[in-house]
């Protein structure tokens, strides 16, 4: 009777701890919340949000601890060998933060300075990568606990630029004075929900309610309320 849904609940406005009950009793508010609970409304199924950090909460749905991720999840080849996707619902972008007098002011500035991120996200996969990869290596980038945690350590010089998603990076900057975004993209890519491997009936019911949601508006009217066209 209950569909558990694993996040990293420090990564608005996708996932956060609300101020008092959230979005419809569940403590959490956000993106991720709202289609995890349409979803849950027409499986008949009452969502429990777990709150982990975002490693965790790509394990638990892996071993089934959690029906299913929703944390800002993009659809890799290394997480496809271990989980099955539901079709995207939202699409991400990854953007570089820095401080308003870096001397970092396009992409290409980035080589030789030291990156921050959050552990587990495609942003430190991909950043951590070889040269060859598109990446700047292992000994460029440190990992952080969550989004937050990344933009303090900007913040305090202990790194040059925060590669995060798009949407944290606006709120982050907004409650920041002295930081900004780069004008140019880092990447684009898709969000999806990550099941269990082999757990088609799950995966299935997923896409079902999904593919509705996404058809009569639900979907889109959710992200319209958390991010503005700008």
């Amino acid at each position: 009777g209950k569909l558990h849904m694993s996040t990293n609940a420090a990564f608005p406005p996708y996932e956060m701890v609300a101020d008092g009950e959230g979005f419809e009793g569940t403590g959490y508010e956000g993106i991720d919340v709202e289609i995890a609970y349409a979803i849950a409304q027409k499986l008949g199924l009452e969502l429990v949000v777990d709150d982990m950090d975002f490693t965790a909460a790509l394990e638990a749905a892996q071993s089934g601890k959690s029906d299913m991720v929703m944390a800002g999840v993009t659809v890799n080849e290394d997480r496809l060998a271990v989980m099955d996707f539901s079709e995207s619902y939202a699409t991400g972008v990854q953007v570089v933060i820095v401080t308003e007098d870096s001397p970092i002011t396009t992409l290409d500035d980035i080589e030789g300075k030291l990156i921050g991120t959050q552990k587990g996200t495609t942003g430190f996969t991909y950043a951590s990568d070889t040269p060859e990869n598109g990446g700047y290596g292992e000994d460029a980038v440190i990992g952080f606990d969550n989004g937050l945690s990344a933009v303090q350590a900007l913040k305090n010089g202990q790194v040059d630029c925060v590669i995060i998603d798009n949407a944290p990076a606006q709120t982050f900057v907004a409650e920041n004075p002295g930081l900004k975004i780069l004008d140019t993209e880092w990447v684009t890519e898709d969000y999806a929900i990550g099941v269990a491997k082999g757990n088609t009936a799950l995966l299935d019911a997923i896409n079902g309610a999904l593919d509705e949601l996404i058809a009569d508006g639900t979907v889109q009217s959710i992200i319209d309320t958390y991010i503005t066209a700008e």
